[in-house]
């Protein structure tokens, strides 16, 4: 792996990204800058972490440190979608399908924090 746009996390989560962040713009006006906001916030939050402790990776525990903040973000989200389910359940089509899938990513960032905690030479 020569750079951090190489992993399957980056690629999957900035995709998410992508996908949310339009999507939440369709809340009503008094949730764009409160639900809203917090649900781009923790999108954006899982793909940037994974790039900063990428930048990092020369010292294993900061690598590990800032995926972990990736993998809370990452469940940040999923909790942010479900309320938006919850409260507005037909304004975002395919919520299911974005949770389902942000639930995947994080898996995969969990277990890429236990290979980096295994395997990553410093």
């Amino acid at each position: 792996m020569k750079n951090y746009t190489d992993l399957d996390i980056y690629k999957k989560s900035l995709e998410l990204f992508y996908v949310i962040h339009p999507e939440t713009l369709k809340l009503p006006k008094y949730e764009m800058y409160e639900l809203g906001s917090q649900t781009r916030r923790a999108a954006d939050s899982v793909v940037t972490n994974i790039v900063e402790g990428y930048g990092r990776n020369r010292y294993k525990a900061e690598f590990v440190r800032f995926l972990v903040f990736s993998w809370a973000s990452c469940l940040e989200t999923i909790n942010h979608l479900n309320k938006i389910n919850h409260l507005y359940p037909k304004i975002i089509e395919n919520i299911e399908e974005y949770i389902e899938n942000y639930k995947i990513l994080s898996a995969q960032i969990y277990n890429f924090i236990k290979y980096v905690e295994q395997n990553w030479k410093t």
